[in-house]
C-alpha cells in the first residue's frame, strides 16, 4: 500500500471511541483522520474534548485534530468506524451509509438486519456478500457490524468445532466491568459480588450466535440449527470476559479429535495476513487453571481468543473455558480486522 486510506471515528470522544483512537495509532493501512461526536464536542480539539481513560497517554497527533459533528460531510473519509452509543446510532450510520460511506459499527443497532453482515472475519467472511443487498435500500454506501463482546469470544471459541456439527450450546459468561462503559457499575455494588443480570445480554449472545455461525442464502443468513443458551454475569474485572461452554455435537469425536481441532485452527485473516490478525486466532492453554482474564486476556495484542479445560460434559459431549478481551477483540479490534477484510476483498477502492 502506498498510501493509507483516511478513517474516521463516530462517537469518537467515549469509551469505545477512545479504544479505536489507540487501536488506531500506527495502523499499516488506515490513518485516523477526522473524529466525530455531539454537538457539545464539535469544533472542540480532540483533547479538549475527551476525557482520556485508557492506559498511556491520548496520542498527540490525535489530540490535535478538531471534532466534527456525525454528519456526513465535513471532510468525513469514506470510511468510517462508529462508536455510536446505540440510543443514536440508528439515524447516523444510516446517514452516513446512504452519502456513500462504508460504516463499520460497533453499536448494535444494525447487527440483526437481514441486509448486514454480523462479521468474525475467522468464521464467516463470505457474509460480506451480503453488502450487495443493501444497495436495494438506495444507500451509495454500507454498514457492517460486529457482535457483541461476548458473542465474539464465544463463536471464536466454538469456531473450531463447526466441522463437528454444533447441535446444542449452554454458554454462561463472567464479563468484565469495562464492558459497561465509563462509569460502569458503581463500586459497591461489583467489588466483591456477582451481579447475575445484564440487560439484554443473554438474548443478544443467542440470537447474535446463530446469525455469525449461519449459512449464507444469497439476500439473508439462514441462522446455525442449534439451540443455544446463555447465563450472562458482572462480575470484578476490569478487562476480559470469561466464558464456560458446554456443547453437544452432530458427529461424535474423540477428546484427542477436538483438542487437534483447536491447535490446529486457522482461517481467512490468517492466510491474507491481516494487520490486525492474531496469528493464532484460538489460542489453546494446556494449564489446568487457564485461561484467566489477568492473565491471558492481552496475548495477541487483544485479538485472539484463548481456550483451556476442554474435558468431556457428563450432559452434553465436551466442556471447556474461553475468554476474548471485551473492548479490543470485542469492540475496536473487532471492527478494525473487520475492515481489513473489507479490503482484502476490494471493497474499499
Amino acid at each position: 500500500m502506498n498510501k493509507k486510506i483516511e478513517v474516521g471515528v463516530l462517537g469518537a470522544t467515549g469509551m469505545v471511541g477512545q479504544s479505536f483512537v489507540k487501536f488506531l495509532e500506527g495502523h499499516p493501512w488506515f490513518e485516523l483522520t477526522w473524529a466525530g461526536a455531539s454537538d457539545r464536542s464539535a469544533g472542540k480539539k480532540y483533547a479538549e474534548a475527551t476525557s482520556w481513560r485508557l492506559d498511556g497517554s491520548m496520542p498527540e497527533r490525535v489530540a490535535a485534530l478538531t471534532v466534527s459533528d456525525c454528519k456526513p460531510g465535513n471532510g468525513a473519509p469514506k470510511l468510517m468506524f462508529s462508536a455510536m452509543d446505540a440510543s443514536v446510532a440508528t439515524e447516523i450510520e444510516r446517514a452516513f451509509a446512504e452519502a456513500g460511506h462504508l460504516v463499520v459499527s460497533n453499536s448494535k443497532n444494525h447487527r440483526m438486519e437481514l441486509d448486514v453482515p454480523l462479521l468474525v472475519p475467522e468464521i464467516n467472511p463470505d457474509h460480506l456478500r451480503l453488502l450487495a443487498a443493501q444497495k436495494a435500500r438506495g444507500w451509495k454506501g454500507a454498514i457492517a457490524t460486529n457482535p457483541n463482546c461476548s458473542t465474539v469470544a464465544l463463536t471464536m471459541g466454538l469456531a473450531p468445532l463447526m466441522p463437528f456439527g454444533i447441535e446444542t450450546i449452554i454458554a454462561t459468561t463472567m464479563q468484565a466491568i469495562s464492558g459497561a462503559g465509563y462509569p460502569g457499575v458503581p463500586s459497591l455494588d461489583i467489588m466483591g459480588n456477582v451481579i447475575p443480570f445484564i440487560g439484554g445480554e443473554e438474548a443478544k449472545m443467542e440470537i447474535e450466535t446463530q446469525k455469525i455461525m449461519g449459512t449464507f442464502a444469497g439476500d439473508h443468513i439462514e441462522p446455525l440449527p442449534a439451540r443455544m443458551s446463555a447465563h450472562c454475569n458482572r462480575v470484578p474485572v476490569v478487562d476480559g470476559h470469561t466464558i464456560t461452554v458446554s456443547v453437544g455435537l452432530r458427529n461424535k469425536a474423540s477428546l484427542a479429535e477436538i483438542l487437534a481441532a483447536y491447535q490446529n485452527y486457522t482461517s481467512v485473516p490468517q492466510q491474507r495476513n491481516l494487520p490486525s490478525a492474531p496469528k493464532k486466532p484460538v489460542l489453546y492453554l494446556t494449564e489446568e487453571n487457564r485461561p484467566q482474564p489477568r492473565r491471558d486476556a492481552i496475548r495477541e495484542n487483544g485479538m485472539c481468543v484463548t481456550v483451556g479445560r476442554l474435558r468431556e460434559c457428563p450432559v452434553l459431549d465436551y466442556k471447556f473455558v474461553c475468554l476474548g478481551h471485551n473492548t479490543i477483540r470485542g469492540a475496536a479490534g473487532a471492527a478494525v480486522l473487520n475492515a481489513e477484510l473489507m479490503y482484502s476483498e476490494g471493497l474499499l477502492d
